[in-house]
C-alpha cells in the first residue's frame, strides 16, 4: 500500500473553506479500528500542548499510524502544513442511553486569528448509526464567531448535520466550527478521538493547486447554508474570500466585488502615496 501522503485539491479545500469540515468515510482499515477500541480501553497518554507530532506519539503506536495514513496525512497537510505540533488529545465516550447531549459549541474562540487556524481531527472507529447520536455539526459556521457555549441555548439549526459513518471514519474540522456530541440511544458505547492540530507554516497553497483556477473553487466559495438567510449570508461569503485570499496567496480574489467593494479606502492610499 502506498505511503505518499495524498494531498487535497483546489476543490477540496474551497469546500473545507466554506463548510468547515472535510469527511474522510472508512479511510481507517478494520484491523486498526478494532485496536483502537482496545487502546481506548486504558488512559491515554498525556501530551504537553504544542508538542511536535512525531514526539507526541511514538512511532508505532496507533495514533501516529493513524495520522500517517496517506488518505489522512495528506488532508492535514493540505490544510494545517507539514510538521504540526499537537495541540492536545482527548477520547471522547458516550455512554448507552445516557439522556443527555452535549451544548451546541464552538471550541475555544478566544482564537480570532484571521490567517491561520487550527485543525481537529476527530476518528470514529465503530459505525456510528443515528441511534448512537454521532456529532452534530452546522455547516458553514466555522468563520460566525461565537464563545464557547453561547450557542448551547439553541437545540436544532436548519442544515444541521449528525453523523452516521462507516467504522474508521475521520473528520477534520476547522477549530471555529458549532458542533456538540449527540445524546446516545443505542445499547452501545460510542467512542470518538480528538487530535488538535496547531500550523507550523504559514497556510498558503500546502494542496496540490493543479486546479487552482478550476470553476469548482468559486462555486464551493459561494455555497450558502440554510441557517443563515441570504442577506447574512453575504458575511460568510465575505469572510470565505478573505480567509481564501490568504490560503491561496491570491490577495486579488474576490466573489461578486465584495471583498473588493470593502477594501476600496482611498484616503488610506493616499496617506501614503
Amino acid at each position: 500500500m502506498s505511503t505518499t501522503p495524498q494531498l487535497l485539491n483546489s476543490a477540496q479545500v474551497a469546500r473545507f473553506v466554506a463548510q468547515g469540515f472535510l469527511r474522510l468515510d472508512g479511510v481507517v482499515p478494520a484491523e486498526m479500528n478494532a485496536e483502537a477500541l482496545e487502546v481506548f480501553a486504558a488512559e491515554l497518554p498525556s501530551v504537553p500542548y504544542g508538542t511536535p507530532v512525531p514526539k507526541a506519539f511514538p512511532e508505532g503506536s496507533l495514533a501516529r499510524r493513524l495520522v500517517e495514513l496517506p488518505a489522512v496525512a495528506g488532508a492535514l497537510e493540505s490544510l494545517v502544513g507539514p510538521g504540526p505540533e499537537v495541540d492536545h488529545h482527548a477520547l471522547h465516550i458516550r455512554e448507552p442511553r445516557e439522556g443527555s447531549a452535549q451544548p451546541l459549541h464552538a471550541d475555544a474562540l478566544i482564537d480570532l486569528r484571521p490567517d491561520a487556524f487550527d485543525v481537529q481531527l476527530m476518528y470514529y472507529p465503530q459505525e456510528v448509526t443515528a441511534d448512537m447520536g454521532g456529532t452534530l455539526v452546522v455547516p458553514g459556521t466555522h468563520l460566525r464567531r461565537v464563545n464557547e457555549s453561547d450557542t448551547g441555548r439553541y437545540q436544532n439549526l436548519r442544515g444541521q448535520t449528525r453523523l452516521t459513518c462507516p467504522a474508521g471514519t475521520v473528520m477534520l474540522l476547522h477549530h471555529g466550527i458549532w458542533h456538540g456530541g449527540r445524546r446516545n440511544d443505542s445499547d452501545t458505547v460510542r467512542h470518538m478521538y480528538k487530535i488538535r492540530f496547531n500550523p507550523t507554516v504559514p497556510q498558503v497553497r500546502l494542496w496540490d493547486t493543479a486546479d487552482l483556477d478550476a470553476p469548482a473553487v468559486r462555486e464551493e466559495l459561494a455555497r450558502s447554508f440554510p441557517w443563515c438567510e441570504q442577506a447574512t449570508a453575504r458575511l460568510e461569503i465575505l469572510n470565505r474570500v478573505r480567509l481564501w485570499r490568504t490560503l491561496s496567496g491570491d490577495p486579488d480574489f474576490d466573489i461578486d466585488h465584495w471583498a473588493t467593494r470593502i477594501d476600496n479606502r482611498p484616503a488610506a492610499l493616499r496617506s501614503t502615496a
